[in-house]
């Protein structure tokens, strides 16, 4: 899931692709998408991208024309504000090879025509024409360190500071830019477990950052769990909030190499994990359904049910963002459950021919067990051909009578 570095490495990715391209027309919509359309068209403009936390915003600027008629008609700029959900990403590609889940198009102007997509496979990110930065959103955790900073010191007597440490890290009102992996993988660097209680860690904390002008130092640890190899891992200083700050930037100095979507290759990234779907490590989900990643003690906080949700969540993945034909499928396919009406109808006939073919025999064989499928006795042989039909029971009631 994308997350502060993953949308900052997307407005490098664009100011890097879209540089001296100029686009043109109106801005295209996919069909399947639910979000607002961005009624903007320019003969000529380019397009620019910064990043705040979790957000992207792109900025459509009209290339100035010495025609004043043109000039006149020319749209003005526009932002167009974009959240990545859980599988947003930007792509530069040309006409020919538009990405399947390509929700939002720029168009360049050029031969062959280039596209700039917005690709969002699970379609839960959002686009917002003529936007803002959302209000409610603190301040970035990566490029405003010290309003972040003041911001979390200043209200640990908020409500939202009396749960778990581990659910505050996801509150966007606080920590910006923050999301799941980068959670496990802060609490795990300081030892902290995390269904603590958010104010407990917080509370002592400055506004301003001592450790800031401190150098970390480097140590090399062996890594026992990984062909023991030998790797060089900062020694982590400073507190909680600094943490937040700078284990995103590990993220992001790591470019493209290891959370890039045009390549997928994702062994940089994975490498420097420590803890996020590490073998050897723990995992419970928290009162707000999200996985949280962590070893040793989970704290006094932890739900009750400490059983892991890998298995459920997979579960509900499949079910809740699955878009392709094979959900169709499944839903056409649970149509076959009429056929076991079909079975029991049968069965219910089939016990009414029985009962009508009893009613059609003399009282003398309709008392005998045999037409309810029992055994008869050695000296009842034909007793076993009730049900063969009308003829054979006529028969085996002339039999009784000779007798």
């Amino acid at each position: 899931m994308p997350e502060g570095p993953e949308l900052h490495l997307g407005s490098l990715y664009v100011n890097k692709m879209c540089a001296g391209v100029v686009f043109t027309g109106p801005v295209r919509k996919s069909e399947v998408s639910k979000s607002p359309d961005v009624p903007f068209t320019c003969e000529a403009y380019r397009i620019t991208a910064s990043s705040r936390g979790k957000e992207v915003k792109l900025t459509l600027t009209p290339m100035k024309s010495d025609d004043l008629k043109q000039r006149s008609k020319a749209d003005q700029a526009m932002d167009v504000v974009f959240r990545f959900g859980m599988s947003g990403y930007f792509r530069f590609t040309s006409e020919d090879e538009l990405p399947k889940h390509s929700h939002l198009r720029f168009y360049s102007k050029e031969t062959p025509c280039r596209v700039l997509s917005f690709v969002d496979t699970r379609r839960f990110g959002s686009w917002q024409a003529n936007g803002t930065w959302q209000p409610d959103r603190g301040p970035c955790i990566m490029f405003e360190y010290e309003s972040f900073r003041k911001n979390v010191v200043t209200h640990l007597s908020d409500r939202a500071f009396d749960r778990p440490i581990c659910e505050v890290l996801l509150n966007q009102k606080y920590f910006n830019g923050i999301g799941n992996y980068l959670r496990a993988e802060i609490l795990f660097r300081l030892n902290i477990p995390p269904f603590v209680p958010a104010r407990s860690v917080l509370e002592g904390l400055e506004s301003e950052d001592l450790c800031e002008n401190e150098k970390p130092l480097k140590t090399e640890i062996k890594d026992e769990k990984a062909s023991d190899r030998v790797k060089t891992v900062k020694e982590e200083t400073g507190d909680l909030l600094r943490l937040c700050h700078t284990v995103p930037l590990e993220v992001v100095n790591q470019g493209g190499k290891g959370y890039d979507p045009k390549k997928e290759d994702y062994s940089e990234f994975k490498a420097w994990l420590q803890c996020y779907y590490v073998d050897g490590m723990k995992s419970l989900r928290d009162h707000n359904g999200r996985t949280m990643w962590f070893n040793g003690d989970p704290g006094p906080m932890a739900p009750k049910d400490l059983k892991s949700p890998k298995a459920k969540k997979r579960a509900k993945k499949t079910e809740d963002h699955d878009y392709t034909d094979k959900k169709k499928g499944a839903k056409g396919g649970s149509k076959s459950t009429p056929k076991k009406k079909v079975v029991k109808q049968e069965t219910k006939t089939a016990k009414k021919e029985i009962e009508k073919s009893e009613e059609m025999v003399s009282p003398q064989t309709k008392k005998r067990p045999a037409a309810r499928g029992r055994k008869t006795s050695s000296a009842e042989p034909a007793a076993v051909v009730l049900v063969a039909g009308p003829e054979k029971r006529s028969g085996r009631v002339t039999r009784q009578s000779s007798k």
